[in-house]
């Protein structure tokens, strides 16, 4: 009798074996390489922590000595105001708007306060305490974003709007998409932003915003005149039908003639008459429209709030200095410590 069993094979025990050795190679690579990314990510970390503890009389007086010097900088710098003001263009002003902020900002670094003055018509002193003027989108809420959204979807092919989604048209939304927009200026005089109001008003006129101006207040009129027509030609038979209604009155016959074969039946005239009415009422509705229209986009631009009186002092993180120092000497001591460990190996690694 064989020692074996006849369903043993000794090779598929050998290959299994095999594969769990494998498995098992796989799981400890993959250990090892966890433990190695924890260990790389602590050393990233206890090493600053080791410099600074280490060294944390020398970390101390420098953060000291540079939280002075930056808070002597802030004190013989002068103070810098700010005061924004919002605004609604129409007519497609607000392309005109962004470049002379722009135009404004560069005259401004190459100095030419001249030109600024002669802008703002402010003197050349005032002019020089100007600091930098800035545009962006004025505050929006998620309903106004929607409102833009399905107006946009409107206003394309239904086939390429069901491609767009709402994430889609805010990402690719730029400063010329707002309807509101936020013009803050920076300023070394505090009281100088309502002298640059008026100056910032004339910055929406231009060719292309008074030439679409024109075309709309034309199409407006040639609108009215056709509602006025209309106007004229449903009073002249709603005139027709009341007279036809005052013979009804004295009629007692089923219909109306009105001559030549023509007759009107009674409640067909009162129908009439009633269709009239809203007719009128719908064209009155469409000519007052109009003029509110009119009334509302009558300039190139509203100013939902201007400029204070005076301005706030700038809270600009780029200018704290006390606070930068010694952000910048803690880097810059880290990157000491780096370097010398650095140096430090290099000399002691042995091929």
């Amino acid at each position: 009798m064989s020692e074996n069993s006849p369903n043993t094979n000794p090779s598929e025990e050998v290959d299994l074996g095999q594969l769990f050795k494998a498995i098992s190679n796989v799981f400890d690579r993959f250990i090892r390489f966890i433990r190695y990314v924890f260990k790389s990510i602590l050393s990233i970390i206890i090493f600053p922590l080791k410099a600074l503890i280490t060294n944390f009389k020398l970390v101390i007086v420098v953060i000291v000595v540079s939280a002075i010097l930056g808070y002597a900088l802030e004190s013989v710098n002068p103070k810098i105001y700010k005061s924004e003001m919002f605004v609604k263009p129409y007519f497609d002003s607000k392309y005109q708007l962004v470049n002379n902020i722009d135009y404004f900002n560069a005259l401004i670094e190459s100095d030419n306060y001249e030109a600024l003055s002669n802008l703002f018509d402010i003197t050349n002193e005032e002019a020089e305490q100007i600091i930098g003027f800035e545009i962006m989108t004025g505050p929006e809420s998620e309903n106004d974003r929607i409102t833009q959204y399905d107006n946009f979807l409107r206003s394309i092919d239904s086939i390429r709007a069901q491609e767009i989604t709402f994430d889609d048209f805010i990402e690719n939304r730029n400063i010329y998409s707002s309807d509101f927009f936020e013009i803050s200026v920076e300023s070394k005089k505090k009281d100088i932003f309502r002298k640059l109001e008026q100056g910032l008003n004339t910055s929406f006129k231009n060719t292309y915003s008074e030439k679409k101006m024109k075309k709309r207040d034309s199409l407006i009129y040639l609108q009215k005149q056709s509602i006025l027509a209309s106007l004229t030609s449903v009073d002249s038979l709603q005139k027709v039908y009341i007279g036809v209604l005052e013979e009804e009155s004295k009629s007692s016959s089923g219909s109306i003639s009105l001559g030549e074969g023509f007759s009107i039946e009674p409640e067909k005239s009162k129908t009439r008459e009633f269709e009239l009415l809203n007719k009128e009422l719908q064209l009155r509705n469409e000519l007052r429209i109009l003029e509110e229209k009119k009334v509302e986009e009558d300039v190139f631009f509203d100013i939902v709030s201007g400029f204070q009186e005076v301005g706030n002092l700038s809270d600009d993180l780029t200018r704290k200095y006390s606070i930068i120092f010694p952000l910048l000497s803690i880097i810059l001591l880290f990157m000491i410590f780096a370097t010398r460990k650095t140096i430090t190996f290099v000399k002691d690694y042995e091929y």
